[in-house]
């Protein structure tokens, strides 16, 4: 056996579920190892759409502006039947989401998080293979290989961000249930000259008696008309696979060459369009699949690894980044000793139905266009945003909520135009949660719950330190807001979190979900909540 070395997270796998997982860890101060058997970043245009939800989740991991910075808005779709117009949605979302839907190609998305995790001292080490590995009660020893031969790693945990062919969820012996989609489809990322309004996607398609039989979707990129192209494949690019492997994801041979997406133009654009400046393309398969469960001992599974399903909606990647969100505070206080008995389960228990519904859902909207037997328009948009996800039902969220105001489990939403005295300009409430612990929200309504609320806030930072931070929230306006006192002065916290005359304590977890609401200030009513994720010494 060759010498070992020793880590306390493996995570095999360094696209953007991968990295995610990473950048978690290392903000947490733990010792992270992240291979990929590719042997540079590749330049894919792949996943481009970027859900306000993950934006939101870059955001508290400090990356949401260099991504914006790479990104291009997307405002909304445009639908083409048999050359004429025939719908056009206007993805919007309401005041209190800080960010609407953007695209950026895959590539870029990568960039932004691998930078993000040098930054935290961790490279990515490309060229490393994962061959097999071995776990106990204490931990996974993995084979890897290189160019540079066999090695081994010693890690706490391992995590597998591998994609659909995931060699981790093999060696885990894992089921992987599902289908294949017959048909095969290509992509291209090109320049298009048409005169459509930018920021749109373009979905044309070609139906007779309400059947399609031809389809071409362009997605905006940033660049100058700039769009990632995907249609039917061409016939002479077709293949055949009858191997029994997973059919999904990009195919290296036969790609498509500018003439197959000229031909694809010539058959569907709604008006005379010239394709140029091919950066990349391929042909793609799909399939839907999830995973039995996503993890085992101390081995999990996130994003492509555990779920695959059609591109409908740009939910794979995105659903994948928030598995990493997910899992990455839990394991971070696992390794720590901080983590209550039973925590990582939770992983499992909270993102399977999630994967669940995500699969099922694309594949029903692959099949008959999102939101095609629904008629309310905004709960579409803010599903597929993912701003309506939510843990109501995991054993790690407790208390309630008065008056069916928001639930347990459910986003903790923003909240505008907070004030603090020594802060010239207005706070969002989302300001609060850029820290790796969980956040602690007091409301206060008078000057008495204010003070009470004060002392508990400090007294949370002399119990728990960096692991859980309080605030006060009020809308007294006499009241000095120093420290950790904010006030809600236009009632934006009351209005989004249905906050009244009465003190309350809202308790929103590391990835931003409201893990406990209950009212009055108690650090008793606290520490019996945490005591579900916290190790909590008696």
């Amino acid at each position: 056996m060759s010498e070992v070395s020793e880590t306390s997270v493996l995570v095999v796998g360094a696209g953007p579920v991968g990295l995610t997982a990473a950048i978690e860890l290392r903000r947490r101060g733990v010792s992270v190892v992240v291979i990929d058997k590719l042997k540079a970043p590749t330049h894919y245009a792949k996943a481009v759409g970027i859900q306000p939800r993950t934006l939101e989740v870059w955001d508290a991991m400090g990356v949401a502006r260099p991504a914006l910075d790479l990104s291009t808005p997307m405002h909304g779709q445009i639908v083409f039947v048999n050359g004429d117009e025939a719908m056009r949605v206007e993805l919007e979302l309401p005041d209190d989401v800080p960010y609407h839907f953007t695209c950026m190609p895959q590539y870029a998305t990568e960039e932004v998080l691998r930078r993000a995790l040098a930054e935290h001292g961790t490279k990515v080490r490309y060229g490393v293979e994962l061959t097999g590995f071995e776990q106990s009660s204490r931990g996974v020893v993995a084979a890897l290989r290189s160019t540079d031969g066999t090695e081994h790693v010693s890690a706490r945990y391992l995590v597998g961000c591998d994609g659909a062919h995931s060699a981790t969820r093999k060696g885990l012996g894992s089921s992987f249930e599902g289908d294949a989609f017959p048909e095969e489809y290509m992509l291209a990322d090109v320049e298009l000259d048409w005169s459509l309004p930018s920021g749109y996607a373009v979905r044309a398609m070609t139906q007779e008696n309400g059947s399609t039989s031809d389809l071409m979707v362009c997605i905006p990129l940033p660049g100058d008309q700039r769009y990632r192209v995907s249609s039917l494949v061409a016939p002479d690019l077709a293949t055949t696979r009858g191997d029994g492997a997973v059919a999904h994801g990009l195919e290296g041979k036969n790609p498509p060459t500018l003439a197959h997406i000229q031909a694809v133009l010539d058959r569907l654009a709604p008006e005379p369009t010239r394709a140029r400046n091919m950066r990349w393309s391929s042909v793609f398969r799909i399939s839907h699949r999830i995973v039995g469960s996503y993890g085992a001992g101390r081995v999990f599974l996130a994003g492509d690894a555990a779920h695959i399903h059609p591109p409908t909606g740009a939910q794979g990647m995105n659903t994948g980044i928030q598995d990493a969100y997910n899992l990455g505070w839990k394991l971070a206080l696992a390794v720590t000793g901080n983590a209550a008995d039973g925590l990582l389960a939770s992983y499992d228990a909270e993102r399977r139905p999630i994967g669940e519904d995500v699969v099922g859902r694309t594949v029903r909207h692959a099949r008959e266009g999102i939101g095609s037997s629904e008629t309310d328009v905004e709960t579409i948009i803010l599903r597929e945003a993912q701003l309506l996800l939510n843990y109501r039902n995991s054993t790690i969220v407790g208390g309630a909520a008065p008056g069916g105001c928001l639930a347990p489990g459910n986003r903790a939403p923003d909240a505008r135009e907070l004030c603090q005295d020594a802060v010239a300009a207005p706070l969002r409430l989302h300001d609060l949660l850029r820290h790796p612990g969980h956040t602690v929200l007091l409301w206060a309504p008078t000057g008495p719950a204010v003070k009470e609320s004060a002392d508990l806030a400090e007294d949370i930072a002399g119990r728990f330190g960096g692991l859980v931070r309080g605030y006060v929230l009020t809308p007294d306006l006499a009241q000095a807001a120093d420290g950790r006192v904010l006030r809600d002065e236009r009632g934006n916290a009351a209005r989004m979190y249905g906050f009244g005359a009465h003190p309350e304590i809202v308790v929103v977890r590391p990835d931003g979900y409201v893990g406990f609401r209950g009212p009055g200030a108690s650090m008793t009513t606290l520490v019996a909540h945490l005591a579900n994720v916290l190790h909590i010494a008696e």
